[in-house]
Order: structure tokens, then sequence, then C-alpha cells
């Protein structure tokens, strides 16, 4: 596998540990992410965290409110400096109430191997809670 590969790989690893500087620090000084694409609670515009100060807004406000995230992918393809993870995110949210939803994560990095863009495709009318 290539460096998109890796660095999704790299990314998802590093939101699952909770790892903080090493997840901003996978990402270019330019780079966005759009979680879910499209607007909603996490981006009202729509128009995706741009920039290393937004993207640690988003760390700090979604990835570190969960107690725990895991991913199970099932399928990924890669294509020159792209790579597209099919599978599933479950969060732990604080209080014990866990949920999953069906996502596309699509991982663009630069020529240099940080990562351009992560667009997260999932749906809030799909997310189940047990």
């Amino acid at each position: 596998m290539g460096i998109a590969y890796d660095m999704g790989r790299k990314s998802m690893a590093m939101a699952e540990a909770k790892d903080r500087d090493g997840w901003l620090g996978l990402f270019a000084a330019d780079g966005m992410v759009q979680d879910p694409v499209g607007p909603s609670m996490f981006d009202e515009a729509g128009v995706g965290h741009v920039g290393i100060e937004a993207i640690t807004a988003f760390y700090d406000n979604v990835i570190s409110s969960s107690e725990s995230v895991r991913f199970e992918m099932r399928q990924w393809a890669e294509g020159g400096h792209e790579c597209a993870f099919a599978g599933t995110i479950t969060i732990t949210l604080p209080g014990g109430m866990v949920g999953s939803v069906d996502l596309i994560n699509i991982y663009t990095v630069t020529d240099e191997g940080k990562i351009a863009s992560l667009r997260s495709f999932w749906e809030f009318d799909k997310l189940s809670f047990e």
C-alpha cells in the first residue's frame, strides 16, 4: 500500500488512541477536515474545517468529547494520493452511550506525505445507539 493508505490508517489509529498531538501532526498546515461532508451540527456552513487551528478546534470539540472511538474498516481502495476506506465507526459518549454508523473516509495526501484532506461521508439519521 502507498502513503495515502498509510496516512489514513495512522489517522484512524491516532483518533482511537486519543493522541491529539499525533493526529494533528498528520495534517498539512492548510489541511481540511469535513466530518461529515456537508452541513452539520459540527459545521453549519458545510465547508469543512480548514487549517490547523480549525482542525484543532474540531478535534477538541468533537473527537475529544467521546470516551472512545473505534474504526472497523472492511474495504479500501487507493489511487495516487488518495485512499477511500469503507466501514463502521463506533463511539462511546460520556455516560456510556454507544453509537455507530457506516461511513466512507477519503484521505488525500500531499507530495510531502501530510494529510491534505479528510472527507468523512456518513449520515446523522443512520447513527444508531445501543
